[in-house]
Order: C-alpha cells, then sequence, then structure tokens
C-alpha cells in the first residue's frame, strides 16, 4: 500500500497499483492546467479533495515493483473526471488490454 499525499497534510492509503493509474491520470489533468476534484476512500469515509496545477501532491509508493498499466482502467478513471470534473477511484475493468509501462517508482512532487 501506497499514499497519495494532499498538500504535505493529507495522506489516503491506496493500493500501490490503483495509486500508478491515479498517478497517470491526475499528472495528464495537471500538465493541461486543468483543476478537478479527486474522490478517495479513507477507512469508513470519502475524502474529497479539490486539485489545482498549484496543488502539491505526492504518489508514495511502498512496493519496489513497477505494475503494468491497464490502458482500460486508465480510460474509465479519464472518461469519467472528464464528463463530471470528478476523478473517482472505480475498480479495476476485468478487460484484457494491452499493457502500458507504469510511472517510476520514485516519490513523485506535482505542485508549488
Amino acid at each position: 500500500m501506497g499514499y497519495f499525499v494532499y498538500d504535505s497534510s493529507r495522506e489516503i492509503e491506496v493500493e500501490d497499483r490503483a495509486l500508478a493509474h491515479l498517478q497517470v491520470v491526475i499528472i495528464d489533468k495537471l500538465r493541461r492546467s486543468e483543476s478537478f476534484a479527486v474522490n478517495l476512500r479513507d477507512g469508513k469515509s470519502v475524502v474529497s479533495i479539490w486539485i489545482s496545477p498549484r496543488s502539491a501532491v505526492q504518489f508514495v509508493y511502498s512496493g519496489n515493483r513497477r505494475s503494468t498499466l491497464n490502458r482500460g482502467w486508465l480510460e474509465r478513471l479519464s472518461d469519467g473526471v472528464g464528463m463530471t470534473g470528478t476523478l473517482n477511484l472505480v475498480p479495476e475493468p476485468a478487460e484484457d488490454w494491452a499493457p502500458l509501462p507504469a510511472p517510476e517508482r520514485e516519490r513523485v512532487d506535482v505542485g508549488a
């Protein structure tokens, strides 16, 4: 289990494979200077976080192996945030998609 860290003050535990997919979608949106909300489950609660290009976010992985990315999952996450303005971590689809290389397993800091 890794962590999605927002503004150095909020850590939300996320499974490494899901975190790798979130990282790709979030960084893609920030590269386009887009703002959006992210809903993540933190224990029994759902936390809603507003992300903008000025937000400080980190993706901290606990494992040392890189996961392959599921193109279908990336598309579902991207399509969802594109339609609603909110990124929701939906379950990985069972469809068999061609694997993509995952982001490097390093601490990644994004934002000001």
